[in-house]
């Protein structure tokens, strides 16, 4: 499992069957709509839930969707919809860190590769092509196998196996901009190095950058998910949609709704991050940016 790397193309398409780009864009509405339901969840477990964590009501196991359970219990009399309110904080916040973490590695390498000689570049790509060769949850399996299992260490794995495609992309965004006529200028004027980078070349590339991140965050949701449905992931009594997969799985014939709750729930939060990112790529793509100009016009 890799993130996509979202890179700019020149396409021709005929006005009758172009999408409208703009903050009006069905994808980026529905999208939004979508990823703000979870995010809702997740905060809303912060002020109020159901039922304490380790609640547990032994005379309603398995018990269907009901007043007093709105989404049913499980095999131990556990309130399904605290566990999948819980579980959206989980993994929203494990989601955002482990996007900050491949953010923090890949755009600095990405930077160096594009702004230094051929040798650091291509000490730089040998390394990314060696991480993009293990999918992101082999990689995170292998580490969380060799450290524990833990939050801060499926974080980690996560955004190392993810940033590799960051630093892939920042490099192609950024070498495109250093061949911009404004940046030789700015390089013949003697303007160091980092005031180019800061001034020239990450306002021109976070667009791309923040589609890009919307995808990881995707990936890293999904990869939360399946580690803890291995028992590789948050360890309990954290709850986990992927966790609670695994739990109920066993009770699938008596019981469906706990398997397709959290399932549900997963693939609502990847389908609203990825509509969310085809979005924000109508609204921020420069070259619809220069379309809907010139149609203006």
């Amino acid at each position: 499992m890799s993130t996509p790397v979202v890179e700019a193309v020149d396409t021709v398409t005929a006005p009758a069957t172009r999408r409208r780009p703009g903050w009006r864009s069905p994808s980026l509405v529905v999208g939004a709509a979508l990823l703000l339901t979870v995010l809702a969840l997740a905060l809303g477990s912060l002020l109020w839930s159901p039922y304490a964590l380790d609640h547990t009501d032994p005379a309603a196991r398995l018990t269907g969707p009901s007043a007093q359970h709105w989404a049913g219990t499980d095999r131990l009399g556990r309130d399904q919809f605290t566990q999948l309110m819980l579980g959206a904080r989980t993994a929203v916040w494990i989601g955002l860190a482990s996007v900050a973490v491949a953010f923090a590695i890949g755009v600095p390498l990405g930077l160096l590769a594009a702004s230094t000689g051929r040798f650091v570049e291509n000490a730089v790509i040998a390394v990314i092509d060696i991480v993009i060769a293990f999918p992101t949850l082999l990689l995170a399996m292998l580490l969380v196998t060799v450290y524990g299992a833990s939050t801060a260490v499926a974080i980690s794995a996560i955004g190392i196996g993810v940033s590799a495609e960051v630093a892939r992309l920042t490099r192609i965004s950024a070498s495109r901009v250093f061949t911009q006529d404004y940046v030789l200028a700015a390089r013949t004027c003697g303007t160091r190095p980092l005031m180019i980078l800061v001034r020239h070349v990450l306002p021109n590339i976070w667009p791309t950058l923040l589609v890009q991140a919307t995808l990881a965050f995707g990936v890293a949701v999904i990869a939360e998910a399946s580690l803890s449905y291995l028992g590789l992931g948050t360890p309990p009594p954290a709850p986990s949609w992927g966790r609670m997969l695994q739990e109920a799985q066993s009770t699938v014939s008596v019981a469906p709704w706990n398997v397709l709750l959290p399932g549900l729930a997963v693939a609502v939060t990847v389908v609203g991050i990825n509509l969310l990112g085809d979005g924000l790529r109508e609204v921020l793509d420069p070259q619809l940016r220069q379309e809907r100009r010139a149609a203006q016009r």
